[in-house]
């Protein structure tokens, strides 16, 4: 579904990706690890296609369609959604209005909205005045109604509490199509055979893998990926005894 081939971006004339190479098939989740400032949340917004991302080498594909080129928008409408770390307050717009533009007749934004107990917030202006764990139910509704066929999700845990973890993992699991759970490895292979939806999500502290399956991870380091394809919990456990400079040499 998603293919990115020696991706170099600089942000600022700065050089941050150095040849990142990631394929993500359809159905599959990938978890990216990283040390603060090593580039993550700028191989996201390469991306989604934000301006201050400039990709001065490699190509993108989406669906088999280079994407390099296109805007943020032309994207969203090919089915790309992102989950902001630190999402913007707009005052003026309504996030019930948000949701009319960005949803479709058939997303039933009252239903969702209650869901992630979010329906006193439709008339409210997004994110505006919102806690921590409302904000990043606000992102998930957002994504919800959107209804995309990629998600990139940054910190989707960060500065929310336990109960408002575990509400936007399941979220996360609607969204990615992961509502059903099976004990044996067989039923999982299965379940996961019959979903489209892929997603790549970054996580400092591993947390929302409590509550999200995910298939494989990576850990983006000096602006390179390493540890590459790995099992995400064993990637954690190594990371968290090691550290990330080491995490090739304790999972080789």
């Amino acid at each position: 579904m998603l293919r990115v081939e020696d991706l170099h971006v600089a942000v600022g004339g700065k050089p941050i990706l150095q040849g990142v190479n990631l394929h993500i098939k359809p159905g599959e989740t990938h978890v990216l690890f990283g040390p603060n400032g090593s580039g993550k949340s700028t191989l996201l917004g390469a991306i989604i296609g934000f301006e201050r991302y400039h990709i001065t080498n490699g190509k993108i594909y989406f669906k088999g369609e280079d994407i390099t080129s296109l805007s943020v928008h032309e994207r969203a409408k090919l089915g790309i959604g992102i989950g902001f770390q630190r999402p913007p307050v707009l005052r003026g717009v309504s996030l019930g209005d948000l949701l009319k533009v960005t949803g479709s007749e058939e997303n039933k934004v009252d239903e969702l909205a209650e869901s992630l107990h979010l329906q006193s917030f439709l008339e409210r202006d997004v994110n505006d005045g919102f806690s921590g764990g409302e904000v990043k139910r606000s992102e998930m509704l957002q994504l919800l109604v959107q209804n995309p066929d990629f998600v990139l999700l940054d910190e989707p845990e960060s500065g929310v509490d336990l109960e408002n973890i575990a509400l936007i993992g399941q979220s996360i699991n609607q969204l990615l199509e992961k509502d059903g759970y099976c004990g044996d490895e067989r039923c999982r292979r299965k379940l996961k055979e019959g979903r489209n939806k892929a997603g790549l999500i970054i996580t400092h502290t591993g947390y929302i893998l409590d509550y999200v399956p995910a298939d494989l991870g990576h850990v983006l380091f000096d602006g390179k990926l390493s540890c590459t394809g790995l099992n995400p919990r064993e990637m954690l456990g190594c990371i968290q005894k090691y550290g990330y400079a080491d995490c090739t040499h304790c999972l080789a």
